[in-house]
């Protein structure tokens, strides 16, 4: 599983990936820095998570770790070699997780600079920082599992970013159709976080979402390697 862990990171580092990922971000952050913080004068770290800016590039960018996880090798022949080889299956789909998952931590510590230029204008709330910062790693783990499993399921990565997309945007505004489903809203989960409660119902929701996708995925490659 380490190999594929190297493999993967290699992967998003020597290509604009990784950058683009973490680079874009960060931008939308620093955004959403400059409104909530220095526009609005307050100190609450948690609000530049929960913004606009940063939930909505987040929606796009997460597909560009996950949408040619499983798609690419399909595409170019190597998925063969990928269900032949004597790696597991199942090691194989968590090292992309967690590779994945890795880019997604770096880029919390990198966020953690904004924190220290917060620090100097006042005391924020550290608990409550740290709280969201689970939550939206919690967060970007499940928009990965989901997007893995849309990526094993086509072979075109462009269909398989677009899925990912949609089952964001459709969790995103639930609740504005219906108030009974706001419990399927993840960005309702994650507002939890930001007010510094780290709710065990939805940490375990998150968790077997998470988990789900992931067994489903390895299900799915499963089957593809019984019928080669």
């Amino acid at each position: 599983m380490w190999a594929v862990i190297k493999k993967e990171l290699k992967s998003y580092f020597t290509t604009p990936i990784g950058y683009v990922f973490i680079g874009v971000f960060l931008i939308a952050f620093s955004v959403s820095f400059y409104f909530t913080v220095i526009g609005y004068g307050n100190i609450n770290f948690e609000y530049i998570y929960l913004s606009l800016p940063t939930i909505l590039v987040l929606a796009f960018i997460i597909p560009l770790l996950t949408m040619r996880s499983i798609a690419e090798e399909r595409k170019t022949g190597t998925e063969q070699l990928l269900l032949t080889s004597p790696l597991s299956i199942t090691k194989m789909i968590l090292g992309k997780f967690i590779s994945a998952t890795i880019i997604v931590i770096i880029t919390e510590i990198c966020t953690l600079m904004y924190f220290a230029i917060i620090c100097h204008y006042g005391i924020p709330h550290i608990t409550t920082a740290l709280a969201t910062m689970l939550g939206f790693l919690l967060f970007c783990m499940s928009y990965i599992s989901f997007g893995i499993l849309a990526s094993s399921i086509t072979e075109n990565q462009i269909i398989a970013g677009i899925i990912s997309i949609g089952f964001f945007i459709i969790t995103w505004v639930l609740p504005d159709f219906n108030e009974n489903l706001s419990g399927f809203s993840f960005i309702n989960m994650f507002y939890k976080y930001t007010q510094g409660q780290i709710d065990i119902a939805d940490t375990v929701t998150f968790i077997t979402f998470t988990i789900t996708c992931i067994l489903l995925t390895i299900t799915f490659m499963q089957r593809r390697k019984s019928v080669k």
